[in-house]
């Protein structure tokens, strides 16, 4: 249906209110002269000419009241609930002030021949209500009409028709450049079932099948639950992303702006929403009262990790907050993003933890009395041929700072781990068991309390696989998976970070704290339900392509090596890790003799780690021929050993 250019652009423009007010007030003329036909029974048996005395009257009336109410200033096309409200309020008001008027004029007479009976006055009010209240939906009904046919429209399902999804329902009709048409609420409730609310059909989720979406051309599910967890909501999701649609979340209402509910509010549900893990409290007491009045000192504070462990100690009462990280531009993106938010007492600092001279400056400067060691390589296959970096950050760089803290005096050392420290088969992780090793040495010396955090994979993290992927669906795919059976543990970076800094104030010193990740997760999955969460279908619109297993990689990753065991603490998500007794001073020796040949890129490095960590046996990677070479100098040995037995 096509419609004129000039019909088409004044459809788009608000209606003068006065324009309202005065069809307004030909509706109530029309109900007046109505209300007496019916009275009557569609004759003219009665005075006609006292129509015209009264009818100026009664639009005095209905003028004042229409004014006193506001009824004729709402958008006639967002016309809701409200408006009919105040339409009611308007003739209710309008009819009070008609019969007040025939009462006194009975008295005094003011007015010649003015009598209008109350069974008109009725009639007339109930008229007008519907006249007034059907003569703006017929409007709002054109303008939907002909707003459909300039804009091509989506159809869309709001899953959930309680209050949040009639509040959604309004928000996406109203949104004056929305392109969204509901086609149906879906509930579970019975009672609801079956029924329509603002016209729009109520069904069940038994309607959620393939041959529904498509009869109705639905490309989206909405859903508008409130307080719904994630386990209700991985459930809900994963029984319908099989349908050719998107999936998206309406926020929780202490979210919405203002208290209303903007469409733009309303995200694509991502995978972060789907894992079980636990909404965050922002502020502890127990944080609070080790962080009080504290100087505080975190490396690699514009990384993931440590970046949130900032945003986190802001929120407490500290002294200073240095924040020291290599990556300039990613610095300085956090100390814009702290200022905006009202923090002020923080000292950005572009420094290497490599430079002890540098390092021992900062700690001389600004004496901290808890530092947060979260700077480190990370990424498995670049460290697996980097590995002078690897040595040089994550065993000597960690060294430095744990020897600063010592000769200055630091109260708390809080070390960020890998659950790839755990019988490691990487460079990688490796480097960062050894500097746990260096850590649990320290602590033999001094008074610095020295505490480890151990965890997973943290969701959304730099170079994590969720980014990764995301990445990959934007771009057509196909997305890359290194095996189809590999699984990780993951928790949320504002999770991680909290249980850092709980396991910071209750740490005692020596402690290695294990952080509860929930149950692993299969990737192949993770990627299946990426693709489908993206309305998109696996593998028709993005396949998924398995590339092998990456140096170093592991299959499934460990949070407990073998022999070690947990005790549990005051904290559900938090364990402490009884690890095996080791010769400190042995240890140390080795770390600082590592430590002095990674400088003069001396190729027997591998070899000292693996001394150090017997565990570390290397996978997928040319670094295995190192294995191969223990193996047979032991297998010597014993065949040495075997001879000089015999003789």
């Amino acid at each position: 249906m096509k419609f004129p250019k000039y019909l088409t652009y004044q459809v788009y423009r608000y209606a003068s209110k006065w324009v309202v007010l005065l069809i307004d007030l030909l509706t109530i003329a029309f109900s007046f002269v109505l209300s007496y036909l019916i009275r009557f029974n569609l004759t003219l048996d009665f005075e006609v000419s006292n129509l015209f005395i009264q009818l100026p009257w009664i639009l005095a009336a209905s003028l004042f009241a229409f004014l006193a109410v506001g009824s004729y200033k709402g958008v006639v096309r967002h016309t809701g609930i409200r408006d009919v409200y105040n339409i009611f309020n308007a003739i209710c008001l309008s009819s009070i002030l008609i019969i007040f008027l025939v009462i006194s004029n009975r008295q005094f007479g003011y007015i010649p021949s003015f009598t209008i009976p109350l069974s008109i006055i009725i009639i007339h009010s109930l008229i007008s209500f519907v006249a007034l209240t059907t003569s703006r939906y017929l409007f709002k009904s054109i303008y939907n009409k002909i707003d459909g046919g300039i804009r091509a429209s989506k159809n869309v399902l709001i899953y959930g028709a309680g209050n949040s999804g009639v509040l959604t329902y309004g928000a996406l009709t109203n949104h004056s450049k929305s392109d969204t048409k509901v086609i149906g609420y879906v509930d579970n409730d019975n009672k609801k079932i079956g029924k329509s609310i603002n016209g729009i059909p109520v069904y069940g989720k038994e309607v959620l099948t393939k041959e529904f979406v498509t009869k109705k051309n639905i490309v989206e599910i909405i859903f508008s639950i409130q307080k719904i967890d994630s386990k209700t909501l991985r459930k809900k999701v994963e029984d319908m992303v099989d349908l050719p649609v998107s999936v998206k979340i309406v926020p929780p209402i202490e979210d919405w702006i203002n208290g209303e509910l903007k469409v733009s509010q309303i995200k694509q549900v991502q995978i972060e929403d789907l894992l079980d893990r636990a909404p965050i409290q922002i502020k502890n007491t127990n944080i609070e009262a080790e962080l009080i009045n504290k100087n505080i000192l975190v490396t690699g504070g514009a990384g993931s990790i440590g970046s949130e462990i900032v945003r986190q100690i802001c929120n407490y009462s500290y002294g200073s907050l240095i924040i020291v990280d290599q990556a300039e531009s990613a610095l300085y993106d956090l100390q814009q993003e702290l200022k905006q938010k009202g923090f002020h007492n923080f000292i950005p600092i572009v420094g290497d933890i490599r430079d002890k001279n540098r390092m021992n400056q900062i700690f001389d400067e600004y004496r901290p009395n808890m530092v947060f060691h979260a700077a480190a390589y990370k990424h498995v296959p670049l460290m697996e041929y980097n590995c002078y970096e690897a040595i040089k950050i994550n065993i000597a760089g960690t060294k430095t700072i744990t020897d600063l803290s010592i000769v200055h005096g630091v109260e708390k050392f809080v070390f960020v781990s890998t659950d790839k420290a755990v019988n490691p088969t990487n460079v990688m992780g490796a480097s960062k068991r050894i500097a746990e090793m260096y850590i649990s040495c320290a602590q033999q010396e001094g008074k610095t309390k020295f505490i480890t955090t151990r965890f997973g994979n943290v969701l959304g993290s730099n170079g994590s696989v969720i980014p990764l992927f995301r990445k990959q669906i934007e771009h057509g795919g196909p997305l890359t998976l290194t095996h189809k059976e590999i699984t990780r543990y993951f928790m949320t970076i504002p999770e991680a970070s909290q249980l850092v800094l709980e396991a910071g104030s209750m740490g005692k010193g020596g402690e290695i704290f294990i952080f509860d990740m929930g149950e692993s997760v299969k990737i192949f999955d993770l990627a299946k339900n990426m693709i489908k969460l993206s309305g998109l279908q696996y593998p028709e619109d993005i396949d998924i392509k398995i590339t092998g297993l990456r140096p170093g990689e592991k299959l499934h990753e460990e949070l407990l090596a073998n022999g070690e065991n947990t005790m549990r603490t005051y904290h559900k998500k938090i364990k402490i890790s009884k690890v095996r007794d080791v010769d400190y001073l042995k240890v140390r020796s080795k770390i600082d003799e590592l430590c002095i040949v990674n400088i003069f890129f001396n190729g027997n490095t591998i070899k000292i780690m693996k001394e150090i960590v017997p565990e570390y046996v290397s996978q997928n990677s040319d670094l295995c021929k190192f294995d191969e070479e223990n193996k047979t100098t032991v297998r010597a040995i014993s065949d040495t050993n075997l001879k000089i037995v015999k003789h």
